[in-house]
């Protein structure tokens, strides 16, 4: 449903009858008052009224009632001619007038924010693709919150790709920068691992096709108008096999990813970093993976900085490590609901920059599926099921 159709809601035009009720109010009253007394300049509370509850026709059609009440009023009480009367019907007009122009204009920003947000969402579907709640041996679930709010994107990316030699490849990054600006460097990285995935048989290989790609593409994409400075994606790049427990991941200047292991959470250092995507330093031979174990029963997380970087009323850093420690251990779906509310009861409102969270869990091959949450929406971030009709991952 539009914007436009909002303000004029059923219960909005209940409320219209207020307005209507005070037109009348002053007009006996004033009719009935000494004819030194004159209510009509009173009138004027009507339409500005009627602007804050319902649409610019609704609010021209109480401001021409105003001024007709004012001209009854002048007709009974000192006659149309009078000074005082000819130019309070004026200036009630004029008001009016102002009245139903300003909520016009409210209007059409309404509705210009309606197509910015179904813009804004048809692109999310487009460039951050939902993962799939169960992959291979995976159980996903995921959290996107953008820092401007009225464009359910920004710079942080994720993907979850099936490679060709039944192993599960993700990605998780953060484009320097943040908002709408940053959505076409994001791009450059999404596309290139989702070809990659399927192209490359090991890790090292996908991830220097990704430097390549974006070390040619990401000129063309940069804002650099506006964002003079050096363009970069920290990234970190997994491969999961289906079979095993060995798991392998090459962080490109991301936050590491935390392992919750028997009640136990781990960070997951790199050993062999590399800098981040676009630096445009390292030969493809410098990519060196790292190990680690992922058994059945494991959760992975992966973040990104705008989660750890989220600063309390007092500027204290969100804690991430020691919160998730703190969980019970659980589905990915609720551990992602704990870190939200969390989240945001630590930053005492929405973070200042993007922010994303993938969640994975290694499970055996016979579990069902369970009701899977994902992003919060609507700029207040409420939690819906993956299978909601409402534009949900934005």
């Amino acid at each position: 449903m539009s914007v436009d159709r909002l303000v004029e809601e059923p219960s909005g035009r209940g409320l219209v009858a207020i307005p209507l009720a005070l037109i009348v109010v002053i007009t006996v009253v004033d009719i009935r008052s000494p004819s030194d007394i004159h209510l009509g300049p009173l009138l004027v509370i009507a339409p500005a009224l009627t602007a804050s509850l319902a649409g610019a026709s609704l609010t021209a059609l109480v401001g021409v009632l105003a001024v007709t009440a004012q001209v009854i009023i002048a007709a009974l009480h000192g006659g149309l001619t009078t000074t005082n009367h000819i130019a309070q019907i004026i200036a009630l007009t004029v008001l009016s007038a102002l009245v139903v122009f300003v909520c016009h204009v409210r209007e059409r920003r309404a509705r210009e924010l309606s197509r910015a947000r179904s813009v804004a969402e048809t692109a999310q579907r487009v460039l951050l693709r939902p993962p799939p709640r169960r992959i291979g041996p995976l159980r996903v679930a995921w959290l996107y919150l953008a820092a401007e709010d009225e464009t359910h994107i920004g710079g942080d990316l994720f993907a979850v790709a099936r490679a060709a030699h039944s192993s599960t490849r993700v990605i998780i990054g953060d484009v320097r920068g943040k908002g709408l600006a940053s959505i076409g460097e994001a791009s450059v990285v999404l596309g290139a691992f989702r070809e990659g995935s399927h192209r490359y048989a090991t890790l090292p290989a996908l991830t220097a096709a990704l430097e390549v790609s974006v070390c040619r593409d990401l000129d063309e994409v940069a804002d650099t108008k506006h964002d003079p400075g050096e363009h970069f994606i920290t990234a970190l790049v997994l491969d999961i096999p289906d079979q095993g427990p060995q798991a392998e991941m090459i962080n490109c200047g991301h936050p590491p990813p935390l392992l919750l292991h028997d009640h136990e959470v781990t960070v997951l250092y790199a050993r062999h970093p590399v800098p981040p995507l676009g630096m445009c330093e390292l030969p493809a031979s410098s990519h060196r993976p790292d190990p680690f174990t992922f058994e059945t029963g494991d959760i992975l997380l992966l973040y990104t900085d705008g989660v750890i970087e989220a600063r309390s009323p007092t500027g204290a850093f969100y804690p991430l490590a020691e919160r998730v420690a703190s969980f019970p251990s659980s589905h990915p779906d609720t551990l992602l609901r704990h870190i939200y509310d969390d989240l945001l009861a630590h930053v005492g409102g929405q973070p200042a920059d993007d922010a994303a969270i993938l969640v994975i869990e290694r499970i055996t091959s016979h579990h069902l599926h369970r009701p899977h949450f994902t992003h919060p929406v609507d700029g207040h971030h409420r939690l819906r099921p993956s299978g909601s009709s409402s534009p949900v991952e934005h």
